[in-house]
Protein backbone atom coordinates (compact mmCIF):
# COMPACT_ATOMS: atom_id res chain seq x y z
CA UNK A 1 0.00 0.00 0.00
CA UNK A 2 1.12 3.34 -0.85
CA UNK A 3 0.53 6.46 1.14
CA UNK A 4 1.01 9.97 0.31
CA UNK A 5 0.89 13.38 2.29
CA UNK A 6 -1.72 16.06 0.99
CA UNK A 7 0.57 18.80 2.99
CA UNK A 8 -0.34 22.08 1.77
CA UNK A 9 2.46 24.42 0.31
CA UNK A 10 3.91 27.22 3.03
CA UNK A 11 2.41 29.95 0.42
CA UNK A 12 -1.11 28.37 0.77
CA UNK A 13 -1.29 28.20 4.42
CA UNK A 14 -0.18 31.81 4.70
CA UNK A 15 -2.83 32.79 2.17
CA UNK A 16 -5.81 30.66 3.74
CA UNK A 17 -4.93 32.43 7.20
CA UNK A 18 -5.06 35.74 5.64
CA UNK A 19 -8.07 34.89 3.87
CA UNK A 20 -9.47 34.29 7.51
CA UNK A 21 -8.16 37.77 8.66
CA UNK A 22 -5.13 36.71 10.83
CA UNK A 23 -1.57 36.38 10.41
CA UNK A 24 0.87 33.52 11.45
CA UNK A 25 2.08 36.00 13.61
CA UNK A 26 -1.29 36.91 15.36
CA UNK A 27 -1.99 33.36 15.27
CA UNK A 28 1.27 32.92 17.48
CA UNK A 29 1.05 35.16 19.80
CA UNK A 30 -2.65 34.40 20.51
CA UNK A 31 -1.16 30.63 21.20
CA UNK A 32 1.13 32.28 23.60
CA UNK A 33 3.87 32.23 21.67
CA UNK A 34 6.98 34.36 20.01
CA UNK A 35 5.63 36.41 16.57
CA UNK A 36 7.83 33.56 14.86
CA UNK A 37 7.95 30.37 16.64
CA UNK A 38 4.93 29.08 14.16
CA UNK A 39 6.90 29.81 10.88
CA UNK A 40 8.57 26.73 12.47
CA UNK A 41 5.84 24.50 11.83
CA UNK A 42 5.98 25.80 7.89
CA UNK A 43 9.61 24.28 7.47
CA UNK A 44 9.80 21.74 9.90
CA UNK A 45 7.91 18.78 11.24
CA UNK A 46 6.26 19.88 14.17
CA UNK A 47 2.93 18.46 15.47
CA UNK A 48 1.92 21.14 18.22
CA UNK A 49 2.43 24.18 15.76
CA UNK A 50 0.81 22.23 12.69
CA UNK A 51 -2.40 21.60 14.99
CA UNK A 52 -2.43 24.71 16.17
CA UNK A 53 -2.50 26.46 12.44
CA UNK A 54 -4.77 23.27 11.84
CA UNK A 55 -7.47 24.31 14.37
CA UNK A 56 -7.40 27.57 13.28
CA UNK A 57 -7.81 26.36 9.22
Amino acid sequence: MITTQNDWHPADIIAALRKRGTTLAALSRESGLSPSTLSNALIRRWPKGERIIADRL
